[in-house]
């Protein structure tokens, strides 16, 4: 709390030294201007639209992405084939993919796309590492116990790799936010946030501008906070059955 009061002060501190709303808006500004736009339908219509279209890119991102370090991992024709394709991804402007995409897909669909996009190669990355740190010994007394694959999948591979997982989605879900809010300004999407900060900038509302960017803020934390929630009872209720089983 004492860190948030201080960068507020700061905050505070270059909007006086400013002294132009137009360029820098006050954090009691921004917060009235927040507490206006919560009252209304069309916020919360805009701000659900948006985070629909962030999870679905996420979910879809982290999902391929995991099959194919998954599938790279075992047949070494997968890496061959697949790496390619990940070096693009990772290198390509996020703004050509936007405009590619503009032109092969709805607008509604581009943020979805392009979160995907920036979802699968960090979760490809963070997974395909994790299944190759896995720990030889414990992969060694598995075998000279006669473990099965289900048991080794379960008992090791799961759990080394899970950490890895974790990471990468804590990282691609800010990713997924900045890339997918970043298709529907320059898209302009229907009932989204980037269409809001697109007409923010358009008619100078710069109050409007900053407290969109705290919206998008505020959900890209709730969201993260919600997931690793989530993983971790995942996580504590698949060790109890192990112990169990």
């Amino acid at each position: 709390m004492a860190v948030a009061v201080l960068w507020l002060v700061l905050w505070q501190l270059v909007y006086i030294g400013v002294g132009m709303e137009l360029l820098v808006v006050s954090p009691l500004t921004v917060l009235h201007r927040l507490f206006e736009l919560g009252q209304t339908a069309e916020f919360w219509e805009y701000s659900i639209g948006s985070l629909g279209r962030i999870i679905a890119g996420f979910a879809l991102g982290g999902v391929v992405g995991t099959l194919i370090a998954v599938l790279c991992s075992v047949f070494e024709f997968a890496r061959e084939f697949f790496s390619p394709a990940i070096t693009v991804i990772k290198s390509t402007p996020v703004a050509s993919f936007i405009i590619l995409a503009l032109v092969w897909l709805t607008g509604q669909n581009v943020p979805i796309f392009i979160g995907f996009l920036m979802v699968l190669p960090v979760m490809y990355s963070n997974v395909y590492e994790g299944i190759h740190m896995v720990d030889p010994k414990l992969l060694e007394m598995a075998q000279v116990f006669g473990m099965s694959k289900r048991k080794r999948l379960t008992k090791i591979y799961i759990p080394s790799v899970m950490p890895y997982f974790m990471a990468a989605c804590r990282t691609s879900l800010g990713l997924a936010w900045k890339a997918g809010v970043a298709a529907e300004v320059i898209g302009v999407t229907k009932d989204s946030i980037g269409r809001q900060l697109y007409y923010s900038k358009i008619y100078l509302e710069t109050a409007d501008l900053f407290a969109w960017t705290a919206v998008v803020i505020i959900l890209s934390l709730i969201l993260e906070k919600l997931f690793v929630w989530a993983a971790e009872k995942f996580s504590a209720r698949f060790h109890l059955a192990r112990r169990e089983k």
